[in-house]
């Protein structure tokens, strides 16, 4: 049976890997009739330990944010996609990425970048995308980065 989405999610977060995951949601969503999704989750978890928390610097993200997002829409409605939107969730990624928003929007399919920008959170509590694979209540589909544009690894160095 031809599996056909109707509603995809698309996390973004600045990364390169995003960014190939929303040019390929464009594609699927097209070829589906599908509604686009894009979400944008500020981590309000790195501002607990600032002492004094500044409502300024979360306006900045959202802000830098807001710009990326609306790039994204123009670029998709260039590329022939009516249906698409947007939104920006504050809190921690995984949950709202994996439950919350998808639960909230009826999605059916989350198309997610195989690795974000936080490396740091990667190596010690796991990544968003690992945690999204095993929780999501919809399918996942994870894409990776584009191996026939990336210069080859040297996986046998000389010794």
């Amino acid at each position: 049976m031809l599996q056909q989405y109707k509603h995809i999610l698309v996390p973004v977060d600045g990364s390169y890997e995003a960014e190939l995951a929303f040019k390929k949601a464009v594609a699927v969503a097209k070829r589906n009739d599908a509604d686009l999704h894009l979400v944008h989750v500020v981590d309000t978890r790195a501002f607990q330990n600032i002492s004094s928390f500044d409502t300024s610097m979360v306006e900045q993200v959202t802000e830098t944010a807001k710009k990326t997002l609306d790039k994204y829409v123009a670029d998709a409605k260039a590329d022939g996609l009516q249906s698409i939107d947007y939104a920006i969730e504050y809190g921690a990624p995984k949950t709202i990425i994996a439950r919350d928003v998808p639960r909230d929007n009826d999605t059916d399919l989350i198309m997610i970048g195989a690795t974000g920008l936080n490396a740091v959170e990667r190596l010690l509590i796991g990544s968003v995308t690992e945690y999204v694979t095993r929780t999501a209540i919809c399918d996942v589909l994870v894409v990776r980065t584009d191996q026939h544009n990336q210069p080859a690894k040297n996986t046998h160095p000389e010794r």
